[in-house]
Formats: structure tokens, sequence, C-alpha cells
């Protein structure tokens, strides 16, 4: 097969796949705007036939969903500015300080990411628990305030920044923390929007541990206040994909926004590491 049909075909199906993937959301967004019991109706319709926001009006009125939607949003802002900056710490002292028994410390990290999540719950929430931090959104942030993961991201991409260059600092009277500051963490910039990326991912759809740390509806992150609709309105499909988009509206912002350093952190981080 000539290359432009090859081309061609392989551009056919990256198309039908991306429609299949859009489907569903499209289907979403549109019976977020139907009337009540529209999409409950078979076969259910494609498009809203009267389009009305009263589903919206319910969650921010009705329901006080603005509440849990400003709870996901401290939690996971503060959560990737923190982590993001202790990730950085870390991985860069991985990569290039020198200490005693640092890479045998980096193995048995590395060792840990084999280990579900799940089966550090019991015990993180009773730390969580001894310090007085349940039912606080701290408790929820602390669990994700440093990750394996990340920490090897960074590490990994540290490891290319040249040595010379951080001993003629050093040699210059830098401290070890200024060169971090004004030379490792520029340096750093397409991983660290990467990582960035997934840390807010992660928290703001987080469900399970949000669910063990908070008891008060008040509190509630945006997925478990969500999840308590389910039960009270199981029916209520209109009103359960309005709350899906307004869930997934600042992911995809914020996707959109950092696409280009996303990728390219993605890109550089395969290559160098």
């Amino acid at each position: 097969m000539k290359r432009p049909g090859r081309s061609l075909i392989l551009n056919a199906a990256v198309i039908a796949v991306a429609v299949l993937t859009l489907i569903p959301l499209f289907w979403m967004v549109s019976a977020s705007f139907m009337s009540p019991g529209a999409a409950n109706t078979m076969p259910p319709p494609l498009l809203p036939r009267t389009p009305t926001l009263e589903h919206y009006i319910a969650l921010f009125t009705r329901l006080h969903l603005l509440r849990n939607f400003l709870n996901s949003l401290l939690i996971s802002g503060v959560t990737t500015v923190i982590s993001t900056f202790i990730n950085a710490l870390a991985g860069y002292a991985f990569a290039k300080l020198r200490f005693g028994g640092r890479d045998r410390i980096f193995q048995l990290l590395v060792a840990g990411l084999v280990v579900p999540a799940q089966v550090g719950m019991l015990p993180l929430f009773l730390m969580v628990r001894g310090m007085g931090l349940v039912n606080t959104p701290w408790g929820v942030m602390i669990a994700a305030l440093a990750s394996i993961f990340g920490i090897f991201m960074i590490r990994q991409y540290a490891l290319a920044i040249p040595d010379e260059l951080l001993d003629a600092a050093r040699v210059d009277g830098a401290g070890e923390f200024l060169i971090f500051r004004r030379i490792v963490l520029p340096l750093l910039r397409p991983i660290l929007v990467t990582l960035a990326a997934f840390s807010f991912l992660a928290t703001w759809n987080d469900f399970m541990w949000p669910l063990i740390v908070l008891s008060d509806e008040s509190r509630f992150t945006l997925p478990v206040a969500l999840a308590n609709l389910v039960g009270e309105h199981v029916l209520d499909t209109e009103l359960m994909m309005a709350g899906a988009v307004v869930t997934v509206i600042p992911v995809l912002v914020l996707f959109l926004a950092l696409q280009r350093s996303y990728i390219r952190g993605v890109l550089m981080g395969s290559v160098k590491g």
C-alpha cells in the first residue's frame, strides 16, 4: 500500500476513535439541558427539544453545589502548588545532591509504586486522625503533598541538567537553595507544568480519600457531593449530567490552557529519561 493511502487510513481511524470518544461527552452536555425526564425516554434524544438551565440553577441554589465546587478548587489548587514544589525539591536532591544512601532510598521509593494506594489508606487515616486533621481540608490534602511518581518524574528529568553548571554556581558562592530557585526551577519548567497538571487532575477527581476523611457535607469535594446526589436523585438523569458537566469543565479548561507545555514536558521527559 502506498504511503498516502496508509496515511489516509490511519487518519480515518483516528477520527473514528475520536468521534466514538466524544459522543458520550456530547450527549452528557446535551442531556444536561433537557427537560426533566426527557433523557430517560426510548430512544433517548440526541438534542434537547426545549433547552433549559433549570438543572444548573438547581445545582447552585437548591443543592448548594457551589460550596463543594469551591472546596474542590481550593483543595486541588493548594495541593498542586505545594506538591509540585515538594516533589521538585526531592527529585532534584535525588538527581544531583550527593548524600549517603541516596540511590538505595530512591530504589525503595520506586518499589513503593507497586503498592496499591488503597493498602495505605488505613494507616494514613490513623495518622491523619492522630494529627487532628479529620474532616478538614488539610486532612484531604496531606495525602497528596508528595508522591513517588512525582519525585520519579522530576528526578529523571533533572538528571539531564549539567553538573558543570551547578558546580560553577557553587564556585561563585551560590547556596543550594539559590541554585535550585535561580537555575534548576527554570530548567524544570516543562516537567513541572506536566506534573502540576497530573496533580490537579488526580486531586480534583479523587473520590475515595475525601469520602473517608470528610464527614461534614459542607466540606465535601465535588465528586463526593455528586455521589450523594445519586442516592437522592437516582432517576434525575438530567441533573446528574449537569453535575458531571460542572465537574469536567475545570479539568478541560486546565488541559486546554496547558496543552502545549503538558505535551512538551511529556515528550522531553520521555527522551531524557
